[in-house]
């Protein structure tokens, strides 16, 4: 009827949090529709990703809430623009985060246009953020209520017509209280474990996984005095701060990876979890690949001053005081208080100021 609200789609994964998220729309007097994303393709039966295990948990709680469900298949999107971008950004020596190109191509740009052309009012998600208005009416994205589950830092990647039809409708709230509500709702998954690592890769072994899909090359692997100390199997297996896999000893203390070289297909190692090769005072962003959640704060041309944010360069890192500085060409760089472990290329980097809004981020180039 053309006087009925409209619906708010909702993102659901068989996970407590998107199911609690629905939930709390409905008592609020939403009309729900609940919308199950399939983003990947089971190859052969080792049931490693868990679509099926989902879906039916999904069912599950869609009937206990009295909600519709659907599904939505985005496996050619994800491989086209999410797997593919992983696979080349490895290639590249660098290390990549999925879930947050997920959360920009998949979620908030495929699903969310799906959303609108069924005339949905929001999409919302299960997503730990929050979000608010600053005094002209731009949507702001905020940290999650829970300082341990803040899952802001995947979501940066949002550009404001995507933030004003978002809804976050748990990152006010902890996730014992989520998982609380969950089991009084008596909701089927109320004390499900959180499923966690990249949604492709499940529970089966990443190095295997990668071999499936990637050539690997295998080369030296040399401490910082230049020396030889065994060889790697291929440097898309390795990360700066990794301690695991290199099985070359280290004595009286572990090796760590302190820098990986494409060009020369080597791994560098340092020994000791203090070892200076492993922090770093600052790093920097290509200009292509700086993003401003707050286009309005973003530096004009020719703005080359310094401004003071907290920077986390992972996810639950606890926010780090920093400088961020745009040179005459647009390049970001970040200067620390203090000396950063395991920067990693590939990788993000969000800056939130000190209310807790996320102001921009980037991908790490160096």
């Amino acid at each position: 009827e053309s006087f009925m609200a409209k619906p708010v789609v909702v993102g659901i994964s068989g996970g407590v949090d998107s199911a609690v998220a629905a939930a709390l729309l409905k008592k609020q007097g939403h009309d729900v529709v609940a919308v199950f994303m399939k983003n990947w393709e089971e190859e052969g039966d080792d049931g490693v990703c868990t679509v099926q295990e989902d879906y039916d948990m999904v069912r599950g709680v869609c009937q206990k809430l009295n909600i519709p469900y659907y599904t939505a298949n985005f496996t050619r999107e994800y491989r086209d623009r999410v797997f593919s971008d992983f696979l080349r950004e490895l290639e590249a020596g660098r290390t990549p985060n999925p879930d947050v190109l997920c959360n920009r191509e998949i979620k908030f740009k495929a699903f969310l246009d799906m959303a609108m052309q069924l005339d949905a009012q929001n999409l919302a998600t299960g997503h730990y953020a929050q979000l608010g208005f600053d005094k002209q009416g731009r949507r702001t994205l905020l940290r999650g209520a829970d300082p341990n589950k803040d899952q802001s830092y995947f979501l940066y990647m949002l550009s404001q017509p995507a933030l004003s039809k978002a809804l976050f409708p748990v990152g006010h709230m902890y996730k014992s209280d989520v998982r609380a509500i969950a089991a009084e709702l008596g909701l089927p998954n109320a004390t499900r474990k959180d499923s966690t690592g990249i949604c492709f890769i499940g529970e089966r072994n990443f190095s295997r996984f990668l071999s499936e899909h990637l050539t690997s090359k295998s080369g030296n692997i040399v401490n910082t005095d230049g020396k030889v100390l065994g060889r790697h199997d291929g440097l898309i297996f390795y990360t700066i701060g990794q301690r695991k896999g290199l099985n070359v000893g280290g004595k009286p203390e572990p090796l760590f990876v302190i820098a990986t070289d494409v060009d020369r297909n080597t791994i560098y190692v340092g020994m000791g979890d203090r070892h200076p090769g492993l922090y770093r005072r600052g790093l920097r962003i290509r200009p292509e690949e700086m993003h401003w959640v707050r286009p309005d704060l973003a530096p004009q041309n020719g703005d080359t001053s310094m401004r003071e944010y907290l920077v986390r360069i992972r996810y639950r890192q606890p926010l780090q005081k920093a400088v961020l500085h745009i040179d005459d060409n647009g390049w970001g760089m970040i200067d620390f208080a203090e000396p950063q472990r395991g920067i990693t290329a590939g990788q993000f980097a969000a800056w939130y100021a000190p209310d807790g809004e996320l102001v921009g981020s980037g991908v790490i180039d160096a």
